[in-house]
Formats: structure tokens, C-alpha cells, sequence
């Protein structure tokens, strides 16, 4: 017997153990829950209700009813059948099958109940109610000792019309014993059995005999679960395989037959579209179309005991496949005509499709194979010429034939690109820029029809591949990189781009609508890619062809996530943190769109705001001075009043700290003389030290050293307090305005712990509010760190410290 399922849930009582339907009380004892199991192997809930059992005479016998306790509805009415093996579990569960993957289970809310229907069951099949299962079942091991002991070999009834239902019963008792199956596998192989049944399969069909072809229908599917190739090489045979499909045709669950054999007959057509002369090759396509549609349309969805007992019959449609792609490969004559009569003009547009539709068909058939083999069948298909005829089908106006010719130039670019690449280069010497290979790519991804662009974005994962450095050779000779994207940048890129350069002659997109938005969009994430992994000739393109500015343009697009790419575009560009690229972006105010965007947007929080902030959030961290110094020149007075984020603020202070630094070339030297001078506890760079003298104040000091140790001290003010000294005269002198807003930073306490203010600001706002700071309360993060706001060493250290320095 199969094994089953996991038991489904049991029945949960409810209010308090007693169930309630329509405001009475009812007898728990037999409420139960109905559970059918799915295609998926997994139990169904079907309903609560109550369970019965009397004699119903539309059935003829004794019956399980289940009612619905919320409105009384039948949920289930099932015969108790006399050979159906009943099964009962846990106590509280019964187990059955009503029919061939149609298992139904009732879970009892007490035992009690569970006992007394398990009664009725035993009853009616005349068993003693003390067993767990109503129909007794030989254990495997003992069967197959049995067996062992028993004649090696199975004997079979009689091939004869009457007894149909006894080698049915033989065929469906075998399956679940492996040692069974194999003996009767070998006694059909040896007796010639399925042409014998095959015969009276004509002559229940001439007596019109339902019942017969019905046997013969569970017979033919239980060879098909034994597994066998030897019998599949029977079966499939040429005359054999329609027989063996029409058995097939009558199911017992169905009230009428399927007509497999008229839609294989009538309907289904084979095309030669090259004459194939050899007649085994022919049978061999035949017969493979034929078990493949048995597999797909004619066998019933395998159960989940079944799936493994068709193993077989997978791998006979594999090896078939196999052997037709390297038969067709070893007929040159045929591969000549086929590519041939493609790039033919004169070959009618009908024939023409059905050539590429077979050539489709014939890549697909090559994914099968194994590595080697595939590696020999496109070697093939590159000396026959397929990239050459595959360049005349795509400019071919057919567009159902250009859909195949993209499918195959899939197949292509996925297992050699560099096949391809070598190809377009040699094709370049020779052809116009209009009618190379990538180049009509790119023209059938830009004119795309389809609304949601599908083969667009098939054709831009296929580009990507093609531009991806990652899968470029590299020889002693030649780079294949340099070569390859030297020809793309001179060739293709103009083709790629024309879309963009075309709806950005403006300050917003000339066209808007979706599908030119999701186009522009793809557009942008390969060229993006190319900022990531192309280097100098991107870089080259973009400023020679003012392609960021462009780009930028799409930032006013109603369509956020169009703006969102054209943000990343630039994004990508910054984090490069290449003084080239800076240059430009400063020449041509490109930040000018962004802080436009960023006004715009208001005060809502989404994407597009985080995204600029955090752009602007890397120019700062990363300290790119230029950029730095750009925005705060040029858009300081548009960013100043945001304050719920510190960004904008601590760019002004690098700002202030370059300048400061630019105007005072005195502290170079005063920064060297420090550095020689003190000691440090972390191996910090010496950049960062430098950094740390003109960064920190009472506020932000992280490691709680005196920036001058105290053995050195006088020394060092001697050597250094006279230009200090001149250098805060000149700060005091600072306007009021950047005064008072460095102050309130200082003391907002909204600082991220990586803001620092700069040396000249902390002194003044320790002179001005020494008793405002040294109340403020310690940072939330590190209460009693020496550096943070407030706490007792910053003001005994940092502060005393800096008075001795300014008062001298």
C-alpha cells in the first residue's frame, strides 16, 4: 500500500468541548473535520460538521454523511465500499481513497466518536473493529521472501479478452513491490505481451467493448510505471505508438474518450522545410514528437508515489533529443540548404519563417546536450554562417521572423560572446555602421512595440553581456577588451544613446509617456553599467558628448523612477571620485538640476529625497573638495534651511575649513611642527591626524588626548602662540551671520557623531558660551566619554587647554 500523507490537523474543541450549530447543542462525539488531499500532497480543509452513518439508497449501501454544523449542507456522502481499505489513525483519524488520487480523511474531536464510526466500517466489510487498517496487506518483506522462494519468473494470464481484469489486477499488484515489478517487466519483454494486448485493444474497439478498454487503459499505464526502456522501445515503436496512444484515449474517470490520435493524425503537421533524406532521422523526429506529447498531454499527472517511476521515460525523450541535433549536424547537406535558402532574397516570407522557426526549434533542442557536445553544435552553426544570416533575418521587416532571429542571437551570445564580438569586428572593416550585427540590436530594442517592452529587456541583458569586461579574453597578442570597446564606442554607442540625446534637447523630456520613460530607463542602467566597468572610454564619451547634462534633463520626468535612474547615472559618476569628471560637472553647473529636483520634491520623505541627500551625504564623508566647494558657492543659499538632516551643514564647514586652510598656508607648517610633537594610543594615518587639529573642538574630541601632550607644552607655545594668536584676531573679525549659525550647530545636539566643527569655530563658541556648553547634558551614546558634550574630562581637558592657548 502507498504510504501516506502526513495526518491532517486534528478537530480543536471549541466552547469549552461542546460544539454549538444554530444556537443548540450538539453531540461532540461526532463532530469532525473533512479533509481531502490535494494535487500538492497536502490535506484540504473541506469543512466542520457531523458525521452519520445509514443506508442511502441512491448509493445501494451503508453511508458516511457529514453535515455542515453552520447550515446543515452535506459535506461529504461516501459509500462504505467492501474492498476499500480503510485506515484508522491516532485514535482520531480515519483514512481512505475514494478513488485514484482522491484521498479523503475525517479527524474526529473525540475518540469516542472515531470509535463508534471505525464500528459501522468494520461491520459493513465484515471486520473486527480491534484493526488498524480493514484490508489486510502482506508486508513487502515478507512478499518479496515470498517471492524469492516462489519461481524466478512471473507467469502471466493468458493474453485473451476475458481475462483483461486479471492481468489488470496483476499489472496494479506488482507496482508498489520493486522485486514484483522487475519480474513482471522481464515476463511482458520475453512473451511479446504488448503486441498481444495491443491486438485485442483493435478488438474491444471494433466490439465497442468499454469495459475492456477500460482494463486495458490500467493496464497500459501500469507498463508505463514499471519503468522499463526495453519496453518503451516496444511501445514507441512506429507500429506500436498510435495503439498504445488510442489505449490511453479511454480513462475510467472520464465519461468520454480523448481523441489523441485524430489531433496527431489530422491536426498536428509535420513541415520538412529542408527535405530530411535520411528515413531513420525522420522516424526518429516523429516518434520523439509522439512520446513527448504522451508525456505532456495523454498520461495523467503523475501522484507524488509515481513521479520517480517515469524517470525513463524523461530520459528516452533526452537521448532522442540528442541524437536528432547530431544527426542534423553531420548532414552538411542539409545545414548548407537551411542557410542558404535564409539569406536567399528570393525565399517567400512563409518559408522564410518556417526556416527560423526551425533553426529556433534546433538551438532549443542543443541545450540538452551535454557541454562538449554543445561546444561541437555551435562550432557548426558558426562555420555554417548562422551570425552572417542571422544579421540578413533581423532586417527583415517580418516581425514574428525577427522574434526568432532575436532568440537565437540569445542562444548565441549566451554560450560564446566572444564568438560574437570577434564576428562584429571583422564585420565593421566591411559594412556600414547602420547594418552591423549590435547595431540592429539595438535599433529592434528601441523600436520595441510591446507596452511592457519584453524583448527590450531580453535585448539589453544580451548587450550587457556583450559590453561586460568580465567575460573578455585576454592574449599575449591582443586585449580583447581595448579592441572591443574601442569598436563599440566608435561604432554602436551613438546608435545606443539616440533615443536619449533625441528627448533631451530641452529642460524637460520632450516625450513622457511610459513606454519612451521604461526605453530611456534601460537606456540609462546600461550606460550607467558602463561608468562601472568601462573607465576611460565612457568617460570620454560622456564629456565629449555633454551626456550628463542630457541625462539630468530626465530629473523633471513625472515618472520617479525614471528621475531615479538619471540620479543614479550621476551617482555612479561621483562615486567614481574622479577629478575629470568633476571638472565637468562644475564647468556645466550639473548640480543645478538635482537641488531642483530636491526643492521640488518639498518636504516629502521618499526615494528621491533620501537618494540626493545621500549623494550629497558621500560628497562630505568621502571629503571631494571641489565638489564641496561648488555646491556651497553656488547653492548654499537654496540648502540652508534644511536642518533635519545635518548634510547640507557639515558641507558648509568642510567648505570653511578648506578656505581656511587656503587663506592660512602658515598652518601646513604649524600641522607638521603638532604631528612631530604628539603621541597617539590607535595607529591612526597621518592624514587623519591632520585632520583631527583642524576638526576638533570640546564638542567632538573622540579619543579624549590633549592635542598637545603636557611634557611639551611650553615649548610648543612658544614656538607656536604667535601665529595662532594673529590667526584668531583675524577669525573675531568673521561675519555674524556664519557666527551665530556655527553656534547654534554647536549646541543644537542633533550632531551625528562623524560632524566635526572646525578649530577656529569651537574656540569661538568656547569663549562666547562656556557655561551654555558645559552644562549641556552627555552624548546619548557614550555618557561619560572623555570627548562628548558635557562630560567632567572634556571641560577640565579640552577646555582648560584651549583657554591657555587663546589668553596667552
Amino acid at each position: 500500500a502507498p504510504v501516506r500523507p502526513p495526518a491532517p490537523p486534528a478537530v480543536v474543541s471549541q466552547s469549552g468541548g461542546c460544539g454549538v450549530a444554530g444556537g443548540r447543542m450538539t453531540d461532540t462525539r461526532r463532530r469532525v473535520k473533512v479533509y481531502t488531499l490535494n494535487e500538492d500532497r497536502q490535506w484540504d480543509d473541506r469543512g466542520t460538521g457531523h458525521v452519520s452513518s445509514c443506508y442511502v439508497e441512491r448509493l445501494k449501501g451503508m453511508s458516511l454523511l457529514v453535515r455542515a454544523e453552520s447550515d446543515g449542507s452535506l459535506l461529504l456522502e461516501s459509500k462504505i465500499n467492501p474492498n476499500t481499505a480503510y485506515q484508522k489513525q491516532q485514535d482520531t483519524l480515519i483514512v481512505w481513497s475514494e478513488a485514484e488520487n482522491y484521498d479523503l480523511a475525517l479527524s474526529f474531536q473525540e475518540k469516542a466518536g472515531c470509535d463508534e464510526i471505525w464500528e459501522k466500517i468494520c461491520q459493513v466489510q465484515g471486520k473486527d473493529p480491534s484493526v488498524d487498517i480493514t484490508q489486510d496487506l502482506v508486508d513487502e518483506s515478507e512478499e518479496e521472501r515470498f517471492d524469492d522462494m516462489s519461481s524466478p519468473g512471473l507467469e502471466l494470464p493468458s493474453c485473451e479478452l476475458s481475462r483483461l481484469e486479471e492481468i489488470a489486477e496483476l499489472v496494479a499488484s506488482s507496482l508498489p513491490s520493486p522485486l514484483r515489478r522487475e519480474k513482471l517487466a522481464l515476463a511482458l519483454e520475453n512473451e511479446g505481451y504488448i503486441k498481444k494486448l495491443l491486438e485485442i485493444f483493435h478488438v474491444c474497439e471494433d466490439l465497442e467493448n468499454i469495459e475492456g478498454l477500460h482494463h486495458l487503459y490500467e493496464i497500459i499505464k501500469g507498463i508505463f510505471l514499471l519503468n522499463r526502456t526495453a519496453l518503451f522501445e516496444v511501445m514507441f515503436s512506429e507500429e506500436c505508438i498510435m495503439d498504445v496512444i488510442g489505449c490511453l484515449e479511454y480513462d475510467p474517470s472520464l465519461s468520454q474518450s480523448r481523441k489523441h490520435r485524430e489531433f496527431l493524425t489530422k491536426t498536428a503537421k509535420f513541415k520538412e522545410v529542408i527535405p530530411i533524406s535520411d528515413p531513420e532521422l525522420k522516424q526518429k523526429i516523429h516518434q520523439t514528437y509522439r512520446v513527448q506529447y504522451i508525456q505532456d498531454m495523454v498520461l495523467p499527472t503523475p501522484s507524488v508515489f509515481e513521479e520517480n517511476m517515469l524517470s525513463t521515460l524523461h530520459s528516452f525523450i533526452f537521448f532522442n533529443k540528442v541524437e536528432i541535433v547530431g544527426m542534423l549536424q553531420e548532414d552538411e547537406k542539409f545545414l548548407t540548404d537551411l542557410f542558404a535558402q535564409l539569406t536567399d532574397e528570393a525565399t517567400d516570407e512563409e518559408k522564410r519563417q518556417e526556416l527560423v522557426n526551425f533553426l529556433k526549434e534546433f538551438c532549443a533542442f542543443s541545450q540538452t546536450l551535454q557541454p562538449q557536445n554543445r561546444d561541437a553544435f555551435f562550432k557548426t552553426l558558426s562555420n555554417m554562417g548562422i551570425l552572417p544570416a542571422l544579421e540578413v533575418i533581423l532586417g527583415m521587416d517580418d516581425a514574428q521572423v525577427r522574434s526568432a532571429a532575436t532568440d537565437i542571437f540569445s542562444y548565441l551570445v549566451e554560450y560564446n560572446p566572444s564568438m560574437v564580438r570577434e564576428f562584429v569586428m571583422q564585420e565593421a572593416q566591411q559594412n556600414d555602421d547602420d547594418i552591423l550585427l549590435i547595431n540592429l540590436i539595438i535599433e529592434h530594442m528601441i523600436c520595441d512595440t510591446d507596452p511592457e517592452l519584453g524583448g527590450a529587456v531580453l535585448l539589453m541583458g544580451l548587450l550587457r553581456t556583450l559590453v561586460d569586461p568580465e567575460n573578455m579574453l585576454a592574449t599575449a597578442n591582443k586585449t580583447e577588451k581595448t579592441e572591443f570597446l574601442g569598436f563599440f564606442y566608435k561604432h554602436c554607442m551613438h546608435v545606443l544613446t539616440a533615443p536619449l540625446l533625441a528627448n533631451t534637447t530641452e529642460d524637460k523630456p520632450s516625450k513622457d509617456d511610459f513606454q519612451t520613460a521604461q526605453l530611456l530607463a534601460l537606456i540609462l542602467e546600461l550606460l550607467t553599467f558602463c561608468v562601472e566597468h568601462h573607465t576611460y572610454h565612457i568617460k570620454n564619451y560622456i564629456i565629449n558628448k555633454d551626456i550628463l547634462r542630457r541625462v539630468l534633463v530626465l530629473m523633471a520626468s513625472k515618472h520617479a523612477f525614471l528621475a531615479l535612474c538619471a540620479l543614479r547615472f550621476k551617482r555612479k559618476i561621483i562615486g567614481l571620485k574622479d577629478e575629470f569628471y568633476n571638472r565637468y560637472i562644475m564647468k556645466s553647473f550639473l548640480f543645478e538640476p538635482v537641488v531642483k529636483a530636491f526643492l521640488n520634491n518639498g518636504s516629502r520623505y521618499n526615494l528621491m529625497n533620501s537618494a540626493i541627500i545621500e549623494m550629497f551625504e558621500f560628497i562630505r564623508v568621502e571629503d571631494i573638495k571641489s565638489l564641496t566647494a561648488h555646491v556651497i558657492e553656488n547653492y548654499w543659499k537654496a540648502l540652508e534651511d534644511v536642518d533635519y538632516v545635518q548634510t547640507f551643514k557639515g558641507l558648509k564647514l568642510r567648505f570653511e575649513q578648506q578656505r581656511e586652510r587656503q587663506d592660512n598656508p602658515k598652518l601646513d607648517s604649524m600641522r607638521s611642527i603638532l604631528r612631530n610633537h604628539r603621541y597617539r594610543r590607535d595607529a591612526r594615518t597621518l592624514e587623519d591626524e591632520e585632520e583631527m587639529w583642524f576638526n576638533t573642538d570640546e564638542d567632538d574630541m573622540e579619543d579624549g588626548e590633549a592635542v598637545v601632550p603636557p611634557s611639551d607644552k611650553t615649548k610648543n607655545d612658544e614656538d607656536i602662540m604667535d601665529p595662532i594668536s594673529k590667526f584668531m584676531e583675524r577669525k573675531k573679525l568673521k561675519e555674524s551671520e556664519e557666527k551665530e549659525v556655527l553656534l547654534k550647530t554647536n549646541l543644537s545636539g542633533r550632531q551625528s557623531p562623524s560632524f566635526k566643527l572646525s578649530f577656529s569655530s569651537g574656540t569661538k563658541s568656547n569663549l562666547t558660551s562656556q557655561s551654555s556648553a558645559s552644562n549641556l547634558p552627555g552624548s546619548p551614546g557614550s555618557p561619560g566619554s572623555p570627548g562628548s558634550p558635557g562630560s567632567p574630562g572634556s571641560v577640565s581637558k579640552s577646555t582648560s587647554q584651549m583657554a591657555a592657548i587663546t589668553t596667552k
